[in-house]
């Protein structure tokens, strides 16, 4: 991030404030063995403090999406921001030339809030902040430029105090979970009655499908659904229609209840559950021979109103 704000900051003052002239530009500290070298024209611009700009750091993660869909595929760490200072100053052989360079930069600094985008280059390109610029304003309380020059070994001389605010990104991601695309439905039926659903934004979708193959009148298939017999299995005889007398046929059901009973075997202590089934009115539990090898699962203690 440095060298990308070293290069972007060189390519405007080339372009800005030297407009075409042999001057250097150039990032080294001006102390005096640099100084007795120098021998020609020189914009310096000496990197001599790094800190973060705490007052814009961002604390919640943020989201990336998705380019095509635009779910949100990642979770990243917002890029940090640091203010780079930065010890502008000119050399040349007479204090007259070296004002007007002084002034060229200022004037190309001030007239510039941030970077122009066309001179950044690597993840400055890509960061969605742009490089802020101030120029020459008052120093914190627990820096001047007078300790800058006293650290360096040399002279004061007429400088611009100039701070580049920059992003630097992370790199840190995480993945999140998979986009919930559906919510969720809630259905409520039993023998003789439709399902009752929740409709998904004005359609019923999977469960009017439901609804349609499950018909108040399908009274087998209801009890197939109940019971928990296997879904689509033959059609039980004789349980639409005890289903469809009602109470009317409790004693008969009864009767039917008790034959298939001993034919297949049950218990007696199902047999009288059986007759206390059809002496409440309630219709004949089918038998498990005839739902087509299901699985019939009843709760003792719970009536099947």
């Amino acid at each position: 991030m440095i060298a990308e704000v070293d290069a972007a900051l060189e390519a405007l003052v080339r372009r800005d404030a030297v407009n075409g002239a042999r001057v250097d530009v150039l990032f080294d500290a001006p102390n005096k063995e640099w100084v007795a070298r120098r021998n020609a024209p020189t914009i310096d611009l000496y990197l001599y403090d790094i800190r973060e700009d705490l007052p814009r750091r961002q604390l919640a993660m943020e989201p990336v999406r998705d380019g095509s869909s635009g779910h949100v595929t990642q979770r990243r760490l917002p890029a940090r921001r640091f203010r780079l200072s930065y010890l502008v100053t000119a050399w040349t052989q007479r204090p007259e030339d070296e004002h007007r360079l002084l002034a060229a930069c200022l004037a190309t600094l001030a007239r510039n809030e941030f970077i122009p985008f066309d001179l950044v280059d690597g993840s400055l390109a890509t960061s969605p902040y742009p490089v802020l610029l101030t120029v020459c304003l008052p120093p914190p309380q627990d820096r001047s430029i007078a300790d800058v020059w006293s650290a360096l070994g040399g002279e004061l001389k007429p400088s611009l105090d100039l701070v580049a605010t920059a992003p630097l990104d992370l790199a840190y991601t995480h993945a999140v979970g998979a986009p919930i695309l559906e919510e969720p439905l809630l259905g409520i039926g039993g023998p003789g009655i439709a399902a009752e659903t929740v409709g998904r934004n004005g359609h019923d979708g999977a469960a009017a499908r439901r609804r349609a193959q499950l018909a108040p009148e399908d009274a087998a298939e209801q009890t197939t659904l109940i019971h928990g017999a296997v879904l689509g299995a033959p059609e039980v005889p004789g349980v639409a229609s005890a289903t469809a007398r009602g109470a009317g046929a409790g004693a008969a059901g009864a009767t039917g209840g008790k034959r298939r009973a001993a034919k297949a075997g049950e218990s007696a202590d199902e047999a009288a559950a059986a007759g206390e089934e059809a002496a409440e009115g309630r219709p004949p539990e089918p038998p498990f021979s005839e739902l087509g090898g299901g699985r019939i699962v009843r709760l003792r203690g719970i009536p099947r109103r």
